[in-house]
């Protein structure tokens, strides 16, 4: 059997209760409608490009929606940058909503500027 430092031996304990967070801070997608797709057109209002999902909050008439994207990684490498999403900036979003949250959707493609980029 190996022998572990007191210092390896905390940063595998550390690392065993950090786990559990970790799988709660990512949620499953049950949560939204699959069967009612939807698109929205408005202004962007504000925007995080963090982790797990970036999200926008996008005013469109009668609703301002909190909508959901696709993880920072990814929507750089599909060409989405942080720059794309300013406030002001008109969006299509094109998704799902949420089945128990009216005001939240997820995203599965954005159109900025005539660009559009796939999010799933």
């Amino acid at each position: 059997m190996p022998t572990f430092s007191p210092r390896v031996c905390r940063i595998i304990v550390l690392a065993a209760l950090m786990t559990p967070s970790i799988a709660l801070a990512h949620h499953g997608w049950s949560g939204y409608d699959s069967n009612t797709p939807m698109k929205v057109v408005g202004a962007i209002r504000e925007a995080g490009y963090e982790h797990p999902h970036g999200y926008i909050r996008l005013e469109a008439p009668g609703k301002t929606w909190l909508v959901v994207l696709a993880p920072p990684s990814r929507m750089e490498n599909r060409g989405l940058p942080p720059s794309m999403l300013k406030a002001g900036v008109a969006a299509q979003v094109e998704g799902y909503p949420h089945r128990s949250d009216a005001q939240e959707m997820r995203a599965e493609r954005i159109t900025i500027d005539g660009k559009t980029v796939e999010l799933r």
